[in-house]
């Protein structure tokens, strides 16, 4: 945390009252707040003022731990969800949104081999989404924040003129803030902007909320508009969809970590373009939260990719695509019965392939996709896995994460089975070898060496011809 310097006489002057005095004459630090703002060009309502002197002593101060001001990050984030009708959750609300988990969960008993979750349903405003998942997005998007903040921190260095650079010294540590609050608020802006498109905390097909189970009535409602479907219809189908995403975290305990260590190892790879930093550095104007929305729009990311990165970035698509084709093919066996859920799915798919406009503005921020590219090849994996091993079979491969199919087995799903059985057929050799191997079942190689006895019987034959000794 900074420290205030201290007003005695005998302190030297501190960085921005030095800054001051260089910009308004020797009187500067000792302006009235009027004066100084009309010596800056800067309004003069005494609200307005206070408004940005607020805002520009929040980017200055210290955030939580670390670079980047995570405090910001939230309250951004709680600012934008809220910004267009979050209304409070009614009771009625809850009481719906309860029933349609529980119903759903006695529809996936049938066609899962996983339990029910025992989880109560909880019904989300915009912003009680954005409280539940945000330590889950600080895991996520830590690495690449903390890139983003250093870099923003050097480019507004580099750009501040060489006579102001000498006293700039004492004011790095808050040019620092400044970068990991600018940073934080767009990123906090696009979570936000998220919690007004998801319908329930499993929606991107990640645990953003460990051992919970929710829905949102208003983005419910939200993606009903236009379609000839009663809302209890919309919402039970999105309900078994979200407790198929519970069933499936909470007895595939491996997941979530598989799913964020891919996303963690992408990201702490990740480039920084710094002239798009110093682009995006000249275009902000702290006091305006629109400007840092359109600065980053555009990504500051190196279009290159590390060996490692593709290769987590892979093994992320590949686990996405299994988890939402997985969860698709139940939801369409759990809501047969349901006479929109064909359309619904159909519906469900696109959206979740495609993405919306704060998914987008989420990627380029952070310069990562959480969209699974093949959902459809894989849905059609897990059918084809159902009628050869029925739904036991089919639900045993997520035992163990050495067991998931693989981009191969997504481009021939019908041949995946012929491929696993050859390979355990392998796998089975070897391992059948090696306990022979150390149970001594094999003989020893004859060498042709002596086996050390050293008696004539056991020795190498004379030669008849040879002289006696």
């Amino acid at each position: 945390m900074t420290s205030k310097p201290s007003n005695n006489g005998d302190d030297p002057q501190d960085p921005l009252s030095e800054m001051f005095a260089k910009l308004f004459g020797a009187d500067g630090a000792n302006m009235d707040p009027a004066e100084m703002a009309k010596a800056a060009g800067l309004p003069s309502d005494p609200n307005m003022l206070a408004q940005m002197f607020q805002q520009v002593q929040a980017m200055m101060s210290a955030g939580d731990e670390g670079p980047v001001n995570w405090k910001l990050a939230h309250e951004s984030a709680r600012r934008v969800a809220a910004s267009d009708n979050d209304p409070s959750i009614t009771t009625a609300q809850s009481r719906e949104v309860d029933e349609a988990l529980r119903l759903a969960e006695i529809w996936l008993d049938p066609v899962t081999d996983f339990e029910g979750t025992g989880l109560i349903g909880r019904a989300w405003s915009r912003a009680e989404w954005v409280e539940a998942t945000l330590d889950t997005w600080k895991r996520l998007t830590e690495p690449v924040a903390n890139s983003i903040a250093f870099a923003l921190t050097s480019a507004m260095t580099e750009q501040v003129p060489e006579e102001m650079k000498e006293m700039l010294g004492g004011a790095r540590s808050m040019l620092q803030n400044m970068g990991g609050a600018l940073f934080g608020m767009q990123l906090g802006q696009a979570v936000g902007a998220l919690a007004k498109d998801v319908v329930s905390s499993t929606d991107i097909g990640l645990p953003l909320a460990a051992g919970k189970m929710a829905l949102l009535p208003t983005n419910v409602k939200a993606f009903g508009e236009g379609l000839d479907i009663p809302e209890s219809e919309i919402r039970l189908f999105l309900a078994v969809r979200e407790a198929a995403h519970a069933r499936l975290f909470m007895h595939v305990p491996w997941l979530a970590g598989h799913l964020l260590g891919a996303i963690e190892s992408y990201a702490r790879g990740i480039h920084i373009d710094m002239s798009r930093i110093e682009e995006v550095a000249r275009e902000i104007d702290p006091t305006n939260p629109e400007s840092m929305q359109n600065a980053f729009s555009q990504g500051v990311f190196m279009p290159q990719r590390t060996q490692e990165q593709e290769s987590a970035l892979l093994k992320l698509e590949t686990t996405l695509a299994l988890v939402e084709g997985w969860v698709d093919e139940l939801t369409a066996a759990a809501t047969a019965n349901l006479p929109s859920a064909a359309a619904l799915r159909e519906m469900a798919r696109r959206r979740r392939a495609t993405g919306g406009p704060s998914e987008h503005a989420f990627t380029a921020l952070v310069g990562l996709e959480l969209r699974p590219r093949r959902l459809r090849d894989a849905a059609a994996l897990w059918a084809t896995l159902k009628e050869e091993r029925g739904v036991s079979g089919r639900d045993a491969i997520w035992h163990h994460p050495d067991l998931l199919p693989t981009p191969e087995d997504l481009d021939d799903p019908a041949g995946f089975s012929s491929r696993r059985e050859l390979l355990e057929a392998t796998d089975a050799q070897v391992d059948e070898a090696l306990q022979k191997l150390l149970s001594g079942g094999f003989d020893a190689p004859d060498t042709g060496e002596d086996s050390g006895n050293d008696d004539e019987s056991n020795g190498p034959d004379k030669d008849p011809k040879a002289p006696e000794a």
